[in-house]
């Protein structure tokens, strides 16, 4: 989809006000443009009264220049309330800091590069990805996602013809990422006094699997939801758990501080884990959305009300190579939460782009709580540069899966099986009850990125075989490669098949491409686990 990437940067040696605000990335060559500005007195105003009304944190500064002691009053009054809305001093002051960051940052040439990005994108009938950039730590706890440009008009998160996020440039490079058909969430209750544990969990899980679709199923295209729930666990055991699962989405709900490397999540009252930690762990089994229920999640930590650089929990988990960060900018209540929850995962079981999960869950929260209440304005949604935001294949892009042939009373419990690089830092991933396919290329449910190994390389089958009462799950592997290079290590040595359909059995170990490539190991699960 076309792209615009706008960068905002405090201007080095300039004076401690002057900012460039630049096109990282633009849709169109002579998109690439530059605007010098200087941060304006009554924009840390309307700031300070924002905080005063809406945020529960610490006041958060960003020019060092003081306000005069007498202040002139907003001009709120000349503002038109949004349709329906209350006439109240909180809608007109959150309109207007929405106008009057939409006038600093889009002004000259930066404006006429949205308008014609937009125009590209609304051209081939797409939406445009919108990401900021936002390289000045004291600028991070802005709501630039209200951004707006008149009275009446949508602000810039919700916009229909734009997906919003945030990004970083100064990132770890993306780790190889799944094709999948489901989610597979972990869910983790860490330490909260706030918190019932047990019932939270039971709630979250609920609002997770079903969401709001009552009965729903991937029958209408929506995609399978299977949610596993950690209470309070050590780290280590959260860590052990990421590590021998295969999950795409992580969700933390509980208590945490803000701090330098991320902050900490209270696992257990006496346990914890940092930022830092967290996102090697998320990075090297492969998760793609992290989400956090925690007020301080896209929050940078402070000193003396001045930001610590790269300090919020979001940013450090996309500098360290996570595809995308959900967090919230400011305390959220319990039901609010829930409302948001329910309808963003509903979007991801649509099969939606991430950034348009969280546009849809956006607009719910609007709707329900209100333009006049911050609700909607706290979710912030950090996307890696490189990712493009899918979670899960979209429905028409999907690979066609054979249908479940189990059949009523011959039991619907079967054993998994899934494939394990034997490299020194390999990862397994599990394999699908239809067709798993191997290949180069990234439409392969396995992307094995080697020159010898084929675009369309190989096929794990997996078939149901009704034996009398019993019915029983088989695999095999089909080789599909251009010069049959696909090996089965036999207790002779190494097997090449071509063209051929064999037996797999657990334990039994494979080879893509060179007959010196790194081995692979295909094993049977046992179904309890």
């Amino acid at each position: 989809m076309p792209s615009l990437n706008l960068a905002i940067s405090r201007l080095i040696n300039t004076g401690s006000d002057n900012f460039a605000i630049w096109v990282v990335n633009a849709p169109y060559p002579s998109g690439y443009v530059l605007h010098d500005c200087v941060w304006p007195q009554h924009l840390t105003q309307v700031w300070q009264e924002w905080q005063q009304m809406f945020a529960s944190h610490s006041r958060l500064d960003i020019s060092s220049t003081p306000l005069p002691q007498q202040l002139n009053p907003l001009p709120l009054e000349s503002l038109s309330p949004p349709s329906g809305q209350p006439s109240s001093y909180s809608s007109r002051l959150m309109q207007y800091l929405g106008i009057c960051l939409w006038r600093w940052v889009f002004d000259g040439q930066i404006l006429s590069s949205l308008e014609r990005s937009l125009g590209i994108a609304m051209g081939q009938h797409k939406r445009l990805h919108f990401r900021l950039e936002i390289r000045d730590p004291d600028l991070i706890a802005l709501p630039w996602e209200i951004m707006q440009r008149e009275p009446g008009q949508s602000v810039m998160s919700l916009f229909q013809h734009v997906l919003f996020s945030r990004t970083t440039s100064e990132v770890e490079p993306l780790p190889f990422l799944r094709t999948e058909q489901a989610l597979n969430i972990l869910l983790v209750l860490g330490e909260d006094e706030k918190l019932q544990l047990e019932k939270e969990a039971e709630l979250l899980e609920k609002t997770l699997s079903h969401g709001s679709l009552m009965g729903s199923n991937s029958q209408q295209g929506y995609a399978p939801c299977l949610v596993k729930t950690l209470l309070q666990p050590s780290p280590q055991e959260l860590i052990q758990h990421l590590d021998s699962k295969l999950y795409n989405i992580f969700f933390y709900a509980g208590h945490g501080l803000p701090g330098p490397d991320g902050g900490l999540l209270f696992l257990q009252k006496d346990m914890t884990l940092n930022g830092i930690e967290l996102a090697q762990v998320l990075t090297r089994t492969g998760v793609k959305l992290a989400v956090f229920n925690a007020c301080w999640g896209a929050q940078p930590a402070s000193v003396d009300h001045q930001a610590i650089p790269s300090s919020s929990l979001a940013e450090v988990l996309i500098r360290q190579g996570v595809p995308a960060v959900l967090g919230m900018r400011d305390e959220i209540a319990d039901h609010e939460s829930h409302s948001f929850i329910q309808t963003f995962t509903q979007a991801l079981r649509a099969r939606k782009p991430i950034d348009e999960a969280v546009a849809e869950a956006r607009q719910q929260l609007l709707t329900l709580y209100r333009f006049n209440q911050p609700a909607w304005t706290l979710p912030v949604l950090y996307l890696h540069p490189d990712y493009d935001g899918e979670l899960i294949r979209s429905f028409d892009e999907g690979i066609t899966e054979l249908p479940d042939t189990s059949m009523p009373g011959l039991g619907s419990q079967f054993p998994t099986a899934s494939l394990r690089s034997l490299s020194p830092s390999g990862q397994t991933w599990s394999l699908r009850p239809g067709i798993t396919r191997i290949g180069r290329t990234t439409d392969n449910d396995i992307v094995i990125p080697e020159p010898s190994v084929s675009k369309r390389h190989a096929e794990i089958l997996c078939r149901h075989h009704l034996t009398g009462s019993t019915s029983e799950r088989k695999y095999y592997l089909h080789d599909l490669s251009t010069y049959g290079t696909t090996w089965i290590l036999q207790p002779n040595g190494w097997q090449q098949i071509h063209r051929l359909e064999v037996p797999l059995e657990s334990g039994m170990q494979l080879r893509f491409g060179s007959s010196k490539s790194l081995p692979w190991e295909f094993i049977i699960n046992d179904s309890s686990v």
